[in-house]
């Protein structure tokens, strides 16, 4: 948890030098202040606003212990063991079997799951699914997934102001800058979005005591993902559980995959030997 706060702490600082430096760039003393602002805006928004912002985007409702006694009783338990908060629960009308969590802090978190999955998986699956959800908020990757995402837009934003306000002698370097910069923070946000997902797999395995049934589940997430569309915003793809697009993978692709191969998530769940309860 320490390890994650530390990067949380350092992305944003990365995000408001990078503001403060452009903008001191392009506008001198005033525009260091400006950079300042607009780096305090993204910051604020992407640490407050991130839960808001993902369950509008799933079109996600709030499910209440008496339409979901079910999925109540999973979280509730899983909750108890991991010794966490129980998060507010959404459901989304997608008929794609998926689920992620959100919120800055295990204190401020939702767990969405889509229609889809719980027509689908069995219950131990579904737990599977869950205790990776819970496992990604105890660890604040939701946190920090949104702030990379803030960091990656900010790159882009600040190559932007670099190349259209800088004098005509660095044309050709605020140029690069606008075509590099941004893919480079893509680059960035999907390794850590990657890494997050292989912990958050470890971490529901622990919470179990097995890695098998989020194996089982993530195989027929990702066998739905390629038959079942999903109706949601590209930026919010990282947030799912597997890739709702699921695009290809392997080689210079698997670059820009805001998951982990799915073949290799189950390989190394089926590795964690299962403890008695």
């Amino acid at each position: 948890m320490f390890k994650n706060a530390m990067k949380t702490a350092l992305l944003l600082t990365v995000l408001g030098v990078l503001f403060m430096g452009v903008g001191a760039a392009v506008g001198g003393t005033s525009g260091l202040a400006v950079g300042l602002v607009l780096g305090l805006l993204f910051c604020g928004g992407s640490y407050w606003f991130s839960d808001t912002l993902a369950i509008k985007a799933a079109r996600a409702q709030p499910v209440t212990r008496e339409q979901a006694p079910g999925l109540y009783a999973i979280v509730e338990d899983l909750t108890q063991r991991a010794g966490m908060p129980m998060p507010k629960l959404y459901a989304s009308p997608a008929p794609q079997p998926n689920a992620f969590a959100t919120g800055r802090s295990p204190e401020h978190a939702a767990v969405c799951v889509t229609d889809g999955i719980t027509k689908v998986l069995t219950d131990d699956e579904l737990r599977g699914v869950l205790a990776h959800e819970l496992s990604h908020v105890r660890h604040r990757d939701i946190l920090i997934g949104s702030v990379a995402a803030a960091v990656a837009m900010g790159i882009t934003f600040a190559a932007r102001m670099a190349f259209w306000f800088g004098d005509d002698d660095s044309f050709v370097a605020g140029l690069l800058m606008m075509i590099l910069a941004p893919i480079a923070a893509v680059l960035i946000q999907m390794a850590i979005s990657r890494s997050c997902e292989f912990n958050a797999d470890a971490g529901g395995a622990d919470l179990l005591g097995t890695g098998e049934p989020l194996a089982r589940a993530l195989q027929k997430i990702d066998s739905y993902a390629h038959r079942v569309p999903m109706d949601v915003n590209p930026a919010e793809a990282s947030n799912y559980i597997i890739n709702p697009f699921s695009g290809r993978r392997g080689g210079f692709t698997s670059l820009f995959s805001t998951h982990p191969p799915t073949d290799e998530r189950v390989r190394r769940l089926l590795e964690v030997t299962p403890t008695t309860s």
